[in-house]
């Protein structure tokens, strides 16, 4: 069958190649799960994977498959799996679990270890092939009624466990109720970071460089948010003029818009980071005035990555909710369509986030 695979460290190697067909019984103890693959989500770390700047192949392969947003139903199970069957549509959790404390309890996102596994990154072979076998615990069911967005889950997860951390974090203040939240970013990630803070029915402002209108910021609008181009007012001004941000999610991968956010964000309030920035740009920070805000505000600032299966669960019903309070909304996400991995390679290496794309996705099979 067919995938789309890279040299590791090679850049623009991406490439149509045949792999063998997986089996059921793959996974030892009869507890495998072949998945058919319906669609595959791409983000920027497919194209940096392209672009040579990290991934790892499995061992003993000199190739990796791409791929890590993925969504597919069920073909076949083994003899021991009871929590799937034919015809469920599934989505796959990205990371497997190391050997730390915090592997060992099904929290791999939160692992020690230098080393880990993700499927079409690291070490594990993606989804943009056919089919896949794992096993039913690295498995999350999506409802019928979701099938047409169901590959937004992925990112979902990551933007549920900034959210979803904060909230924990905040439990130690025993009476911690937000009211005003800002998003960096108009990406699908701070796009849906923007859905589920509405959903909680916080007052959001997302901020983007680009101008409005356009369809970014159209989206945010129709969520009851407030959308403003940073080319028009800076956070810091927007903080000075409204309610202090009790939460700041940042989504922008421009890392010297942390310390503004530092800067506004409001006592008792919290500041997740979820940009990965690998870059060596260098800023001049107001320190003391960080430090002090910090220490007398009772501030807290996280950084969040990846995703465990309760971000993923609580993904599939922060979409159900959002299909029944702003119906059509997450499919105005999906904003490009692939057909067939024919064409992958190049649209890998040409992927673009401006104005008119949100998400670009492969369609590898009607869905059903």
């Amino acid at each position: 069958m067919k995938a789309i695979a890279v040299t590791p460290k090679t850049p623009n190697s991406a490439r149509v190649i045949e792999v063998p067909e997986p089996k059921v019984g793959d996974v030892p103890n009869g507890r495998g799960v072949r998945v058919k693959v319906l669609r595959v989500g791409l983000d920027g770390t497919d194209r940096e994977i392209n672009d040579g700047l990290y991934g790892a192949a499995p061992p003993g392969f000199d190739y990796l498959v791409l791929g890590h947003e993925s969504f597919g139903v069920v073909e076949e199970v083994g003899p021991a799996v009871h929590e799937f069957a034919p015809g469920d549509h599934v989505v796959a959790l990205v990371r497997h679990p190391g050997h730390s404390l915090y592997d060992t309890i099904g929290r791999p996102d939160l692992t020690t270890e230098a080393t880990y596994h993700e499927h079409g990154i690291n070490l594990l072979h993606g989804f943009l092939t056919e089919s896949y076998v794992d096993e039913p615990e690295y498995l999350v069911k999506v409802p019928q009624g979701l099938k047409e967005v169901g590959v937004l889950l992925e990112p979902a997860s990551v933007a549920e466990k900034g959210i979803n951390q904060a909230y924990e974090i905040q439990r130690r203040l025993k009476v911690w109720q937000p009211k005003c939240a800002a998003v960096l970013g108009a990406g699908p990630l701070g796009l849906l970071a923007t859905l589920f803070l509405r959903l909680r029915r916080l007052e959001v402002v997302t901020f983007a460089r680009q101008e409005a209108p356009y369809l970014n910021s159209e989206l945010v609008e129709a969520l009851g948010a407030t959308y403003v181009s940073t080319n028009q007012r800076s956070l810091s001004q927007v903080a000075m003029e409204g309610p202090p941000f009790d939460l700041i999610f940042e989504a922008t991968g421009y890392s010297p818009l942390v310390f503004e956010a530092m800067g506004v964000l409001a006592k008792n309030g919290v500041l997740v980071l979820s940009s990965v920035t690998g870059g060596k740009r260098m800023v001049e920070v107001p320190a003391d005035a960080l430090n002090l805000s910090f220490v007398l505000g009772n501030k807290v600032m996280v950084g969040t990555v990846n995703a465990a299966r309760e971000d993923f669960e609580a993904g599939v019903r922060d979409l159900s909710m959002a299909e029944a309070e702003y119906p059509g909304w997450l499919r105005r996400l999906l904003t490009r369509k692939v057909e067939g991995l024919g064409t992958c390679p190049k649209e890998i290496k040409l992927l673009e986030f401006g104005p008119g794309n949100i998400k670009t996705f492969v369609e590898l099979a009607p869905l059903q």
